[in-house]
């Protein structure tokens, strides 16, 4: 085999390659002989086919399956002769694969960067700690009664804020009906949410039997585009009014929680509480962590990967675009900036996913099969019905396993640097914390 560089640019290697007309005459030759073995033909005895015949029957179609063989054994052949850490696979062009010739071929290839590993000791970062005050245990615990309250109906009278009307309605738009604007016998909460905004509110004070007509605009960023931004008149008819029954907050109630006592299930309460605000401060110094990394790092990054990375960004955006649903910030600008900021979005990630990439191999981080296992059937329980399925289709996609590997990795290098930074606790709010975690 031969091997001339044609081209070294950045990350960016080309070689060409050709691979001796003998070897493939040999390689064909003994494809064409394996498959003559268990040949059977009309006149002749099994596996005494000539190879003439064999040839002629087969030539074209083994020749096809010996040149995508040895094109992938050369060019894998010249990724380890030549040291080469491939960011993607190769790009081959054919350039000669005449029979009974050489075969020549074109390799692209682009290469991982080189990629210093960052001085986590010179990382400053301030990790957010909140306790969940009573006020909020009990409101978590009084958003539990309201969750498991019965509804009864009451005699007719004037419906209070968070009260049930049961109502028919029936909208219009310029004194029309419009499709999906009717209903019979909805329960709606009193200045409750899940309708369009001003609708429920002005319901309050209505009373069984009476007919109110509620004036709402439907809001510009609403669904169903044909509706967005318009004034309806619905016509309402309270025919119900009902209330809810909350249960009291004792053992029993916590017995119908799956616990044993109120003690129990305020300590659960609690926990979970905590839980969640342990979780919005991991992600909130998570988020100040990638941020530092970012900033420090200045390596180059392979083209191709964060073309790729583009291009699944910019088919999101662009249907959003389609549906009117960019974000404020988004809103406005021409598509040139759009791309532009997106495309500096998906580099900023491909940088990121390189370099945390390298921290785990440097530092031998690994995934253990116990958390991939727990996490693969996590993802089968997710499909009742279908579990053998799912799992069929893990166990045959190595990708959809990456998949479910990387997001552990990522916590596992995450937790190795924050074990090497400087990290410092602050008490917070838990609305402090919320906003840390979503990058306000």
């Amino acid at each position: 085999m031969q091997v001339t560089e044609v081209a070294n640019e950045g990350l960016k290697r080309a070689y060409t390659v050709v691979v001796p007309a003998a070897s493939i005459a040999a390689q064909k030759d003994k494809r064409l002989a394996e498959l003559a073995k268990d040949m059977t033909l009309p006149g002749f005895r099994p596996g005494k086919v000539p190879q003439k015949v064999v040839q002629a029957r087969y030539g074209q179609a083994v020749m096809g399956e010996v040149l995508e063989a040895s094109v992938n054994q050369a060019s894998g052949d010249v990724v380890k002769q030549h040291n080469l850490r491939p960011a993607l696979q190769p790009k081959i062009e054919l350039v000669n694969f005449a029979d009974g010739a050489d075969l020549e071929f074109r390799m692209d290839i682009e290469l991982l960067p080189e990629i210093p590993m960052p001085d986590f000791s010179a990382i400053s970062l301030t990790r957010l700690k909140a306790t969940p005050a009573d006020e909020a245990v009990q409101e978590a615990l009084d958003t539990l009664s309201r969750r498991n309250a019965t509804l009864s109906e009451v005699e007719p009278r004037a419906a209070a804020k968070g009260e049930v009307l049961v109502c028919d309605f029936v909208g219009r738009i310029g004194g029309e009906e419009f499709q999906g604007g009717a209903a019979t016998d909805m329960p709606i909460e009193v200045a409750g949410p899940g309708f369009i905004p001003g609708f429920t509110e002005q319901l309050e004070g209505m009373a069984p039997g009476e007919e109110r007509i509620v004036k709402v605009a439907f809001p510009a960023e609403y669904g169903a585009a044909e509706l967005a931004g318009k004034d309806a008149e619905f016509t309402v008819t309270a025919k119900a009014l009902k209330t809810y029954s909350k249960p009291a907050q004792d053992d029993e109630f916590a017995k119908g929680m799956g616990l044993e006592s109120m003690e129990q299930l305020r300590t659960r309460v609690t926990e979970m509480l905590q839980a969640e605000y342990d979780a919005g401060a991991r992600m909130a110094v998570k988020r100040k962590l990638l941020d530092a990394l970012a900033d420090a790092a200045s390596f180059p990054v392979p083209e191709g990967m964060v073309e790729n990375e583009f291009n699944q960004i910019w088919q999101r955006v662009e249907a959003d675009m389609k549906a009117g649903k960019l974000d404020g910030d988004d809103a406005g600008k021409d598509e040139a900036t759009l791309k532009a900021d997106y495309r500096a979005i998906a580099e900023r990630r491909i940088r990121l996913g390189l370099l945390i990439s390298e921290i785990g191999r440097t530092n031998s981080i690994e995934v253990p099969r116990e958390e991939l296992s727990n996490a693969l059937r996590q993802e089968v329980s997710r499909y009742p019905g279908q579990e053998k399925q799912v799992f069929e289709f893990f166990q045959k996609n190595p990708q959809a396993m990456e998949n479910l590997r990387s997001p552990i990795f990522e916590e596992k290098v995450v937790d190795f640097m924050l074990e090497l930074a400087k990290v410092e606790t602050q008490d917070a709010t838990p609305e402090e914390i919320q906003k840390a975690a979503s990058g306000e």
